[in-house]
């Protein structure tokens, strides 16, 4: 019955949201672990991505896969950095953006990015002006294979993959990216979590990136 509802899934399932469709006192855990190790070698996998469980293509056939139509999500480089940013930096807000890359954040940039649902509004600092902070989505996680942002490459990784150049300045960190404040519950001393005033954070987003640079 767990593979069945797995396989039929329109989304990844945690482990409660399969429980409630077994029978009383099913050991869903003992499924779970069985279905692994049944899938390991075949050509479908069951993976664990943000807590939740669903079957993706094994990474050794994921070739059949591959098709010739154009990804509808493209990003600009300029939106590739701003996303980059957010998923080791996060909670970030917008200024906190704009002084990491070293220019302003382009007029939308962020809009894009919430877009492709890759990025939410999760909390705001506990500083002067209460600015809105970003942080990645569980989409985001589907989308790159992630168990949890823990999961992202660290600099050793980038520099094999040749996606960090061999002359960057003494001092350079690529920092351990972290998301244990969770869905913004407010873990983070500095940031307190969206909740009622949600309309209001996305209407201050909306000004911001509104704003010409």
């Amino acid at each position: 019955m767990v593979e069945a509802l797995l396989f039929a899934a329109a989304e990844p399932l945690d482990i409660d949201s399969i429980a409630a469709r077994l029978p009383e006192g099913a050991d869903v855990g003992a499924a779970i672990e069985d279905l692994q190790k049944l899938h390991e070698d075949r050509g479908v996998n069951l993976v664990r991505i943000a807590n939740k469980w669903m079957f993706r293509t094994a990474d050794d056939m994921a070739f059949l896969m591959e098709r010739e139509a154009v990804s509808v999500r493209k990003l600009s480089r300029a939106a590739m950095e701003t996303l980059a940013i957010i998923a080791y930096h996060q909670p970030v807000t917008r200024a906190e953006i704009e002084e990491i890359r070293g220019v302003s954040v382009s007029k939308g940039t962020l809009d894009v990015l919430m877009e492709t649902e890759w990025v939410r509004l999760r909390g705001r600092r506990r500083t002067p002006g209460r600015p809105v902070t970003y942080g990645t989505t569980e989409e985001f996680l589907v989308h790159f294979g992630l168990e949890n942002v823990g999961d992202l490459p660290g600099a050793e990784e980038l520099k094999a993959a040749g996606l960090l150049d061999g002359r960057l300045p003494p001092g350079f960190e690529v920092p351990t990216p972290s998301d244990s404040g969770g869905d913004g519950d407010g873990d983070f001393t500095d940031e307190e979590p969206l909740t009622e005033e949600y309309g209001a954070a996305m209407d201050e987003h909306l000004t911001a990136s509104g704003e010409e640079d």
